[in-house]
């Protein structure tokens, strides 16, 4: 019994861990001096040339070019 909390116990951290590792939030800065705070990492196409993220704000999934963003890093939450 007691064998079997322990694995359900380390099941459950890594389950935490995972859902904690992918909530973090991302700040795309623009070209223009713009910063935007985005809900997660965002995607970046290689066909369009695309950066597609979720709003932290809006909770809209937007797009911008490539070409306008400066940098890309995660955000101490």
């Amino acid at each position: 019994m007691r064998n079997h909390l322990l694995v359900t116990s380390l099941f459950a951290a890594a389950a935490l861990f995972t859902v904690a590792g992918c909530s973090s939030n991302q700040a795309v800065k623009t070209t223009d001096g713009k910063t935007i705070v985005t809900d997660g990492k965002p995607e970046v196409d290689s066909d369009t040339g695309l950066v597609s993220y979720k709003n932290a704000e809006t909770g809209k999934t937007e797009q911008i070019n490539r070409d306008q963003v400066k940098s890309m890093g995660e955000l101490d939450n």
